[in-house]
């Protein structure tokens, strides 16, 4: 059956309207950025992702660290047929479609089936067992992604056919570089919108991010979006679009909190006639 010219509209619709998190989640090895004890030249992992001889793994780390896109690109990269499912919306029923799936590709084409579940520890015990002779038979190549100590949350006979590799929050630096990447990607990002930001600005995005790519996305995103042709003041700081006049706003990215630390007061120079009032030489 020819594809329906309505879907692939939908299909190309959804990819110009993703978030920017989405839209500029890395492609191959060069675009990843961070994780560097893992997929730095010549460590054990991106030697085998470049040479497409992977085993069962599973990636654990705090959210927004690239556990995700470094299963997306082993799918860009690899000539195994990639399975994807999500622990929160599949079940056994799933699993076996995808077995099913893996079995045919083997016998008819002569290829391996790389079966990615994310969230893999909200599958309950008998959902993971499901998995293991597969697993354990070579069927599948089994890769999963947790939020959660796999040790303490994944069926131990999973991790132990498993190699466990652990990310770890970015880097203020490596959350500036993937700032960089979307204020210069014209395709998937602001590089056709001549945004500049401020390294005051810059350096807020990268403190309430806390170390979580897609937070620092998010932010710039709402802070560009909501910003237009004009310059916009972030608190203290101030991201410039499009090299208007500065206007007085007040960017909702000055609202915005970590994720794993209670909010702190920033101090903002007070105006001058508050500051006169401050000063007693000001009555009301």
């Amino acid at each position: 059956m020819p594809p329906d010219l309505f879907d692939q509209a939908h299909a190309d619709r959804l990819k110009t309207d993703a978030p920017l998190a989405a839209r500029m989640r890395p492609r191959t090895l060069e675009e990843y950025i961070g994780q560097e004890h893992i997929v730095g030249p010549g460590r054990l992992l991106r030697r085998a992702i470049e040479a497409d001889q992977l085993g069962s793994l599973i990636f654990y780390g705090p959210p927004g660290t690239g556990k995700t896109t470094l299963a997306q690109v082993i799918a860009n990269t690899t000539r195994a047929h990639f399975i994807a499912l999500n622990a929160v919306l599949s079940g056994v029923k799933e699993i076996r479609e995808a077995i099913d799936t893996a079995q045919q590709h083997s016998r008819l084409y002569g290829r391996r089936t790389i079966l990615f579940v994310d969230e893999v520890h909200r599958f309950n015990k008998a959902q993971q067992d499901a998995l293991l002779p597969w697993v354990e038979n070579g069927t599948v190549i089994f890769i999963g992604a947790t939020t959660e100590n796999p040790y303490f949350e994944v069926n131990k006979a999973l991790v132990s056919r498993s190699r466990i590799f652990q990310l770890t929050p970015l880097t203020a630096d490596h959350l500036r570089g993937i700032v960089h990447q979307a204020l210069t990607d014209p395709e998937r990002g602001y590089g056709k919108l001549n945004v500049t930001i401020d390294d005051d600005a810059l350096n807020h995005l990268v403190e309430v991010a806390n170390g979580d790519a897609r937070a620092v996305l998010n932010a710039l995103e709402l802070a560009v979006e909501t910003t237009g042709d004009q310059r916009l003041g972030i608190g203290d700081q101030r991201l410039e679009i499009g090299g208007q006049s500065p206007i007085s706003l007040q960017s909702p990215i000055s609202n915005l909190e970590s994720p794993h630390h209670p909010r702190r007061r920033r101090r903002i120079h007070p105006t001058p006639r508050r500051a006169l009032r401050q000063r007693g030489r000001l009555s009301l």
